[in-house]
């Protein structure tokens, strides 16, 4: 190429230079605009490399707004001016903002002053802003974390269950099968037999009943009478039962608490006592009385939708006299125990245990003997025993109620009745009876006083002894007992 060849090219090319400066020129000067309220003659606009201002200031109760330009040549420090992202003192009568969006951003901004209202949330320093991003980087560390975690619980967890023991296995039959399944962990009966050396003597002390009540939750109803509820409760993954008495019934609930905690009243034949406690359940108080929980339920429940064998109705008696012999005897000694009379024995007070003995509970109408003063500590109580179950000198107001032995055969007698249900229930060679109530068919389901008066005293009527009852050696003894207890 010649060198005026070169010399045209390169001026071509200046050319086109040239050209592209001017077309893009105003690229290259024109900055941020933003909103003056100083420059009239450039149509309230001015021009900056740097921010759009606004700020607010009260002089002589006289608030003023500016709008101006923040140049980068004015920011203090460059980094990041104070102007934008300084702190406010609430005592100063001055505010101001910052922006850069967009042209014309700061228009419509009211900075306002910190007395005015409560201060907002400003931008911290360029450096130590919060973005979405540092968020979501946050976000994707910690979730793993917090997922790997839970996994290795929920693995441990299972293999702590794998290496748990399972429980031991007892039929209905077996006399050595315990009231109820025992847990890892320390149980009631732990606690039982820690404070009371295993005798039973004086129950779990007051601040344990009170801390074992406010921790049971309450799971299901499971009866309810004059008293009030009874209710399965869930302690430390074991069931007990809840008796709930309503408040007018305290006299009733502190009377079979107190006789509940009767020295050496503890027995396997005697529901086993384990807290009482008033709770407030922020309209009334509920009082509270927490004994063994027994799944089968009552006698009366259970022989209602089971028979027994003879086995069974054997193991059912011995167990019920066994406990009535423990509530009537008295224990002499430094630890001993007063004689207990229980006032209202009747088969829906009496438990059926997982082993098929069975023990006996409800002692609020229970009195006790006083053998240094030979007295009945009988209690104000408006509750009677069962008409049904009443014996004919009480049917009669006969009973001598200072003699203890009263209260005693008036147990005995409902006793009586009660191998009376058991024995229908029977079952020998395929045969047996309906469930019955006793004189259920001599009175109403609900008789009264006169009538089972008239029926047990005038009438002199007792359950009749069916007489295949006869040809079965121990029915038969059954009914010979039956017959000394009701006559």
């Amino acid at each position: 190429m010649t060198r005026k060849g070169f010399a045209l090219l390169l001026s071509g090319y200046g050319y086109c230079l040239a050209l592209l400066c001017l077309i893009h020129a105003p690229l290259l000067v024109q900055g941020l605009r933003c909103h003056c309220d100083i420059c009239g003659e450039t149509n309230n606009t001015c021009e900056t490399d740097g921010y759009c201002f606004a700020s607010t200031t009260l002089d002589k109760d006289v608030i003023t707004y500016a709008y101006r330009c923040l140049d980068r040549a004015n920011w203090l420090p460059p980094e990041a001016p104070h102007q934008c992202y300084g702190k406010r003192d609430p005592k100063t009568n001055a505010n101001y903002t910052c922006c850069h969006e967009s042209d014309g951003c700061n228009r419509n901004l009211r900075p306002v002053l910190a007395f005015l209202s409560a201060p907002k949330l400003e931008p911290a320093s360029a450096g130590g802003r919060a973005t979405w991003e540092t968020w979501q980087m946050a976000l994707t560390i910690a979730l793993p974390i917090c997922a790997i975690c839970v996994a290795v619980m929920i693995v441990y967890n299972i293999h702590m269950t794998r290496r748990r023991p399972a429980g031991r296995h007892f039929s209905d039959d077996s006399l050595e099968a315990p009231d109820r399944p025992i847990l890892g962990g320390v149980t009631i009966r732990d606690m039982l037999e820690m404070t009371t050396s295993g005798s039973g003597s004086v129950g779990l002390p007051l601040l344990v009943q009170r801390s074992i009540a406010r921790q049971i939750q309450l799971v299901e109803t499971i009866g309810k009478g004059r008293f009030g509820e009874v209710w399965r409760g869930r302690w430390r993954g074991e069931n007990v039962a809840v008796k709930i008495f309503s408040s007018r019934e305290e006299r009733s609930w502190f009377r079979e608490a107190e006789i509940y905690q009767t020295v050496m009243l503890r027995h396997d034949n005697i529901l086993g006592f384990i807290a009482a406690d008033n709770k407030d359940n922020g309209t009334w108080t509920q009082l509270w009385l927490i004994t063994d929980y027994h799944e089968k339920g009552s006698l009366f429940d259970y022989l209602n939708r089971s028979t027994v064998d003879t086995n069974g109705m054997i193991r059912m008696a011995l167990s019920i006299a066994t406990g009535l012999a423990h509530l009537h005897m008295e224990i002499v000694g430094t630890q001993g125990k007063p004689a207990i009379a229980h006032r209202d024995l009747k088969s829906k007070n009496i438990l059926v245990k997982t082993n098929g003995t069975c023990a006996i509970g409800d002692l609020g109408l229970a009195v006790r003997h006083d053998v240094i003063t030979d007295t009945v500590d009988i209690q104000l109580n408006n509750r009677v025993g069962t008409k049904r179950y009443m014996a004919p000198e009480v049917l009669e107001e006969m009973i001598n109620m200072n003699h203890f032995d009263s209260f005693k055969r008036a147990d005995v007698y409902a006793l009586g009745l009660i191998l009376w249900e058991i024995a229908r229930r029977c079952n020998v060679g395929g045969i047996h009876d309906d469930y019955q109530l006793p004189f259920y068919d001599l009175v109403p389901s609900d008789p009264t006083i006169e009538e089972m008066r008239k029926v047990v005293c005038a009438d002199r009527q007792r359950p009749s002894i069916p007489n295949r009852w006869m040809s079965i050696d121990v029915s038969l003894t059954m009914a010979k007992h039956r017959r000394k207890y009701l006559f």
